[in-house]
């Protein structure tokens, strides 16, 4: 398994990671198979999209939108990032793509995004490349 370690430097931002993923799918050597892409983090989250600057500050805005910060919710007495958790858990931990060719079967517009949700932060995504 590789490590991919990112410093973060807004409390919300959005970071493509897609090169680093292809980088170490190609060096694996797998032809055909899939790599799963996942942080241990539970105020961060991977997911696959455009990586295009409206697009991610409308995503920014509608997370604010849908979880605010500061409502009221009951792990904020503990360290006042429960938004940064819920929006986490919307947005997933992992992602699964299909490796053919050597290559990730992405499509045209999509990417490989890590969404910092309680930054900054130094953070790490796993990312494990199998044959199958």
């Amino acid at each position: 398994m590789d490590v991919v370690r990112i410093t973060t430097s807004k409390e919300v931002e959005i970071i493509d990671i897609t090169e680093k993923v292809r980088e170490i799918v190609r060096k694996s050597g797998v032809e055909d198979g899939i790599v799963v892409v996942f942080t241990r983090h539970t105020t961060a989250g991977i997911i696959i999209n455009e990586n295009e600057s409206g697009l991610i500050s409308d995503l920014e805005k509608t997370l604010e939108k849908l979880i605010p910060k500061g409502a009221g919710y009951s792990h904020d007495r503990i360290d006042n990032n429960a938004h940064s958790h819920l929006r986490a858990i919307i947005l997933g931990s992992s992602v699964v793509i299909p490796v053919e060719n050597g290559r990730l079967a992405l499509g045209t517009w999509q990417s490989v995004l890590f969404v910092e949700l309680d930054g900054p932060r130094t953070r790490e995504i796993y990312v494990k490349v199998c044959k199958c």
